[in-house]
């Protein structure tokens, strides 16, 4: 593998792409896309973390609605609480939980930037309130999309580009969107709103994106399959960004043009998701994937070679490269106990060059995560599962949320804590002290705080289906109650796991303090010296990593040698 990696390396750096590097991709997001003949269990599934170093891990939750007429919705930016303007609120809304709706209609994001001057300083409509609006608004994906794109060039669109995943009990649907450049006549901006595509993804297949653009050429009389703004190309025209005929008229490379750097800090995650699942051959799209721009994309969804779990999904959102060409335990950069992270910037110097640090999909920043799962085979009112979790994928454990509960934990609500305020009954603070420890000895502590989010996960999963025949059966005996149930379900296990982590907290600190390991019974409780129940025999000293050692040794010379 290592030949493998060291041959793209020269070659990608011989063709000198590799020197505009991760600035502008130092947050990200990452989403994987399941369509229902592409999962176990047929539902369609959306996985999204909201990765950036500022946003706070909490689960927002906007109850149903009745407003009365001429009520206006003030919108602030999502994750900076920039107040852009106001809009009218319609006569009813749907409940939300999280980015998962009532009608399980789930939507996720990822912003990849894109030609900057596709940008209206005088939007109105963020991504972030876009994606909550239509949650509040629309049963389907296809309302969601109508509802985006129609808000959006009617107030303004006020972001960057972005690739919005938006996802229904029977649908899975690519939306790519980025604003319109911003023309003024007599003072009036008559190039407000959004220029936009969505792709319908093929059922049974599977797909991603990570803050790249990545619809290229798609089907201009498919309505079924494919909607798009009237104006996508002929603003492009308008703009000079395309002068070729309508037929090869690529969304992506005109409007989100692939970069070294985007490719190797974006489009290697959706590599990574294929490369495990897909039903082909992915190392084709290595030197891709890299950095290569010189070489052919992967397509914008593949077919899996099996069908994919709820599991399935929340294991790859913890990945970390594990076994390839990007596999960050492979260098010294991974310390002494295989550190599959490297902390920010994501380049750095070196005797006058410039060298970069992989971007996974499992990243520290992460303020939170879900997989939302939509099932067409089950109502409404049990159907929609929001598995939830705050912080680094890798470390945090998702509880599993019905959609239509009527509240949610009080360890996960907004306004219990903040990223400037710690609140021990807070969540995301009780999993930011488990993976700041973690990452100390990941090979270690990290190992085991993952072998207890699998056991939980693989008892809620099963857990989930007693709870969901309960469910039905009250749905049709007593429909009264069925709300009630799942919400104090919902609710319950939530907390449960709070409590579980303070204990797993605890235990960790007492266990693996100052680097050592202390020695346990078979049952799991840590053994005394034989003399007293309160002090332990001497612990085991595990030391560090093969790699580190000899690292070690080579930069200190003769200093060390006995």
């Amino acid at each position: 593998m290592r030949n493998v990696t060291t041959t793209i390396f020269k070659r990608v750096f011989a063709v000198g792409i590799l020197f505009i590097l991760f600035a502008k991709n130092g947050d990200g997001c990452t989403n994987l896309m399941v369509t229902p003949g592409a999962s176990a269990d047929g539902s369609s599934m959306v996985s999204y973390s909201a990765d950036s170093h500022t946003r706070y891990g909490v689960l927002v939750h906007y109850p149903a609605m009745s407003y009365p007429k001429g009520t206006m919705v003030k919108i602030y930016e999502w994750g900076k609480d920039r107040y852009l303007g106001e809009i009218p609120q319609v006569e009813r809304t749907y409940s939300v939980i999280g980015n998962m709706n009532e009608y399980q209609l789930v939507i996720g994001e990822s912003t990849w930037g894109g030609v900057k001057s596709q940008f209206d300083p005088e939007g109105i409509l963020d991504y972030g309130s876009l994606i909550y609006l239509a949650l509040q608004r629309s049963k389907t994906a296809r309302e969601a999309i109508k509802v985006i794109t129609e808000l959006a060039d009617k107030y303004g669109y006020a972001s960057t580009g972005e690739s919005i995943s938006i996802a229904d009990k029977k649908e899975v649907w690519f939306l790519e969107i980025i604003g319109k450049a911003p023309k003024k006549v007599n003072g009036v901006n008559v190039n407000k709103g959004a220029v936009w595509v969505a792709v319908r993804l093929p059922d049974g297949t599977i797909s991603a994106h990570a803050n790249q653009a990545r619809i290229t050429k798609f089907p201009l009389n498919d309505p079924e399959n494919c909607l798009y703004a009237h104006d996508v190309i002929s603003h492009a025209r308008e703009q000079g960004l395309f002068k070729g005929d309508n037929r090869d008229f690529s969304f992506a490379d005109t409007y989100g043009p692939a970069e070294a750097s985007t490719i190797r800090g974006c489009d290697a995650r959706v590599w990574s998701f294929f490369n495990r699942f897909a039903n082909e051959d992915m190392q084709h799209y290595l030197a891709y994937a890299m950095g290569d721009v010189s070489k052919k994309r992967m397509p914008l969804y593949v077919t899996p070679k099996r069908k994919l779990s709820v599991k399935d999904v929340a294991d790859m959102m913890r990945d970390h490269y594990q076994g390839t060409a990007m596999d960050m335990t492979n260098d010294i950069g991974a310390g002494g106990n295989a550190l599959p992270y490297r902390w920010r910037p994501m380049n750095f110097e070196v005797d006058g060059k410039t060298y970069i640090n992989e971007r996974a999909i499992a990243t520290q920043q992460t303020g939170f995560w879900f997989v939302g799962q939509s099932r067409s085979n089950i109502p409404d009112e049990i159907g929609g599962i929001f598995w939830f979790g705050v912080d680094d994928a890798a470390t945090s454990p998702l509880t599993p949320v019905y959609t239509s509960s009527k509240s949610i934990s009080r360890h996960y609500a907004l306004g219990n804590g903040s990223m400037l305020e710690y609140s021990p009954q807070s969540m995301f603070w009780l999993t930011n002290r488990i993976a700041q420890f973690a990452y100390l000895r990941y090979n270690h502590i990290g190992a085991e705080v993952r072998s207890v989010i699998d056991n939980h996960e693989n008892a809620r999963i099963a857990e989930v289906e007693a709870i969901d025949k309960t469910a039905m059966i009250l749905l049709k005996d007593n429909p009264a109650f069925v709300s009630e149930f799942i919400t104090n379900y919902s609710v319950n296990t939530a907390n449960s796991l709070f409590e579980k982590w303070k204990k797993l907290d605890e235990y960790l600190l007492v266990k693996y303090i100052d680097g050592n390991t202390k020695k346990q019974n078979p049952d799991g409780s840590f053994m005394n010296n034989g003399h007293s129940p309160v002090i332990p025999p001497t612990p085991d000293f595990p030391g560090y990593t093969d790699l580190w050692k000899r690292a070690v040794k080579e930069d200190a010379g003769c200093r060390l040698s006995l």
